[in-house]
């Protein structure tokens, strides 16, 4: 039996897997198996064992169609790929000509694309817009951003030789984050210390040396607090800080403003435990405070993050072995945003990207400042690490799709992501969706997003392409990742969707590459190997790594040295230095607090739920709740309920937790119900159970430097359901009353 390198990308994390070639040639057939099946070394999960199974369910779309009906009416007409294309191209160019390039917008999750080698933002900056936004906005490209703000990279954890892993709300699993998992318990095993903050008694809590049960979205008060620990006691590295820092005598006051009593009252943890978790983190030597996505969604995120960033820093735990290491681009191997032709987009355009001027962290109007301190210490002007810089806010796009405020966008784009309910405020994103003159969707099935397009295009999954990963530009780490079979049908990949796109539309001088093979091996011609080469004789190629590069380059910033202090932050409008906003006020017509998410082992964001092995494990949404809080509310285990906020309700079934904090909910994210047919109104369960629909994106609830939602503590209240089988939707979004709204409130009038 041939078997292929393989990188899943059932998840975000990508497991190198084993995949055998099946005689039949068909993707269902294929079978899926670790590398090393050793304990703590078997980097798979089940959703990558049960992914062929998936790839082959016979609701896959695998023909071009082209609506006939309504939007979400469920009408389509199989089409060619050369009519379908020619149409949009048209389409578009139309739209260019009475709008503008920027009234195109593109949405993508390049975890199920993949990789598209940089195709997308070299069309759309060819094109001239600026008006790309992903999924990376609230999960690792926003946090990615703001590191590069203070230090000019995003760091990766040293697992392996660390001395304390840190983990923030984040709770890797044997299937869900598999081979973090392993690397926390392997070094466990080792010896190295773990501290988890996390409101639940959650799997790693139960392993951890400390646990600090947290109150939802205080991740900044907590760093502060450990900060004031630190400071106070001396337990930093003094020459780090004297030679490479900027700032450090304001941080110190600014820390003054939280002394432990306050921290504890934000947090709900005593101050005796914040202080020992402080100490062992700064006296363990070098340590990790690994991404996690908890601290990406919260109203505090940006100053969160720039605090995590501090505490790297300080303790001297930056670019060093068994701390956080700044990788760099790879010497010999060309990377994606080298393709992506940032220098290609006019500065008048840059401009126009949608909510840089309210919230800039992650737009060109912040990172293109980052382009002079780029080029000096990584020798490229535009590092776009986990495609997270140089996006514009998803909020801005949805709004200027719905209201052409401050100007109309017509077009949409969606690839491999079911952007409907992958963003806050669902109700919005609809308004927006039915505005367009175009949408296409790039999609394996007919997704509720995909219902409202109108090309829904059959795109290829991962053992079906050839791909090179470096963790979507964080590490200089490249594993290849072997075509297994060939697509079904007619289904194509995304660097394809938009070579084809750009031949017709007068940028083919741009895309000289015919395949994405072409591509691959353009990327590895340093190397002198073409992908098929590359592939057949490295599981992964690296760069030596080299440590305390600072020493010889300094940082990737203005000034050179690590900015706790931001003048970047504070010529945009903003604090310099990291800040705390309290929640706003208590309601009590909500008395329980909500976040959202905690990712089920048996699926990956809005995916999987067709598949019928992992969704016998998991036939329905459930809401943790505590048996406490269960019997005030009048619910049992399995009953039905709806979950209620400001902005909307969702159905989910009650699940008695003794893990959860009384007065504490948790909401999942991304259902819908893939087996029921189009055109029932409710875009195949959407609008019953998408927590998307219930997450508010108004000024309360905003980050305001990156303008992502608050979602880990909203306030909501919780009704048992005595008929299950609908839950009345709002007819109309909410708007934030006149004494919430404000000038810059994204929901004023």
């Amino acid at each position: 039996m041939t078997e292929k390198k393989a990188l899943c990308s059932g998840c975000d994390i990508y497991c190198q897997v084993l995949a055998e070639v099946p005689a039949s040639g068909k993707v269902g057939d294929v079978r899926v198996k670790a590398v090393d099946s050793r304990p703590l070394m078997a980097n798979i999960c089940m959703k990558g064992v049960h992914a062929p199974s998936g790839f082959g369910h016979p609701k896959r779309v695998t023909r071009p169609l082209r609506r006939v009906g309504a939007r979400g009416e469920g009408r389509w007409a199989e089409v060619s790929w050369d009519a379908a294309l020619d149409e949009i191209a048209n389409r578009l160019s139309d739209i260019v000509a009475v709008h503008g390039s920027e009234a195109l917008a593109v949405s993508t999750s390049q975890w199920n694309t993949q990789t598209d080698n940089g195709a997308a933002r070299r069309f759309m900056n060819l094109l001239g817009s600026p008006n790309w936004i992903s999924g990376v906005a609230i999960c690792a490209g926003n946090t990615a951003a703001v590191n590069r703000l203070v230090y000019g990279w995003y760091p990766y954890p040293d697992f392996p030789k660390t001395n304390c892993i840190v983990l923030f709300g984040h709770n890797p699993k044997k299937h869900s984050w598999t081979p973090i998992y392993n690397a926390i318990r392997r070094a466990q095993e080792r010896g190295a210390k773990l501290i988890v903050l996390d409101p639940r008694r959650s799997e790693n809590a139960e392993l951890a040396d400390l646990w600090l049960p947290l109150r939802p979205g205080s991740d900044a008060a907590m760093c502060f607090g450990w900060l004031k620990v630190i400071l106070d006691e001396e337990l930093y590295d003094k020459a780090f800080v004297q030679r490479w820092t900027k700032g450090f005598e304001a941080l110190k006051a600014r820390v003054e403003e939280f002394p432990l009593d306050r921290v504890a009252r934000l947090t709900g943890v005593a101050p005796e435990l914040i202080a020992q978790a402080a100490r062992m983190y700064a006296a363990s030597g070098p340590s990790v405070i690994p991404w996690t996505p908890i601290t990406d969604q919260q109203r505090n995120s940006t100053s969160a993050i720039r605090l995590m960033c501090t505490l790297r820093a300080i303790c001297g735990y930056l670019d060093v072995p068994g701390g956080e290491v700044l990788h760099g681009f790879h010497r010999d191997i060309i990377h994606e945003s080298e393709l992506e032709m940032h220098e290609a987009l006019s500065a008048t355009q840059q401009a126009k990207q949608l909510g840089c001027e309210a919230h800039p962290a992650f737009t060109y109007r912040a990172m293109a400042r980052l382009s002079g301190p780029a080029k000096r210490v990584w020798g490229y002007e535009w590092p776009n690490l986990i495609t997270g810089s140089y996006m514009a806010n998803p909020s801005a796009v949805f709004r200027a799709m719905a209201d052409s405020d401050p100007y109309p966008v017509r077009a949409f784009f969606t690839l491999g992501n079911n952007t409907l309910m992958s963003f806050a405020n669902m109700q919005l994103i609809q308004r927006a969706l039915l505005k367009q003159d175009l949408i296409v969707a790039v999609e394996h099935f007919r997704t509720p997003t995909a219902q409202l397009a109108d090309f829904i295009l059959p795109g290829d999954a991962w053992l079906e392409r050839n791909a090179l990963a470096d963790g979507f530009g964080w590490t200089s780490i490249y594993r290849p990742s072997q075509k297994v079979v060939e697509p079904p049908g007619e289904c194509r990949g995304v660097y394809d969707f938009w070579r084809g796109l750009a031949m017709r539309m007068g940028l083919s001088e741009a895309f000289p590459w015919e395949t994405n093979e072409d591509v691959l091996d353009y990327r590895l011609q340093r190397l002198k190997q073409d992908f098929a080469s590359f592939a057949a004789e490295h599981a992964y190629h690296m760069n030596k790594l080299e440590y305390r590069k600072y020493e010889r380059t300094g940082f990737a910033t203005p000034s050179g040295l690590v900015e706790l202090s931001s003048e970047l932050l504070e010529e945009l409008g903003f604090d310099p230095l990291p800040y705390w906003r309290d929640d706003p006020p208590h309601d009590p017509a909500f008395p329980f607090s909500m976040f959202m998410g905690v990712r089920d082992d048996e699926f990956f964001q809005t995916g999987h739920r067709h598949i019928a092995s992992l969704r016998a494990r998991k036939p329905d949404p459930l809401m943790f709740i505590t048996v406490r809080d269960a019997a005030a509310v009048g619910l049992g285990e399995g009953d039905w309920a709806q979950v209620v906020t400001r902005q909307g309700r969702v159905k989910l079934k009650a699940s008695l937790r003794a893990d959860m904090p009384d007065g504490v909910i948790r909401v999942p994210h991304g259902w819908w119900l893939p087996e029921r047919e189009e055109g029932d109104g409710t875009l195949s369960g959407a609008w019953e159970y998408a927590d998307a629909q219930i997450c508010p994106d108004d000024r309360e609830h905003l980050d305001r430097e990156q303008g992502i939602p608050h979602l880990k503590g909203i306030a909501c209240r919780v009704e048992r359901l005595t008929d299950a089988a609908t839950v009345k939707q709002p007819s109309t979004p909410y708007v934030a009353s006149s004494a919430s709204a404000g000038a810059d409130d994204p929901h004023a009038a």
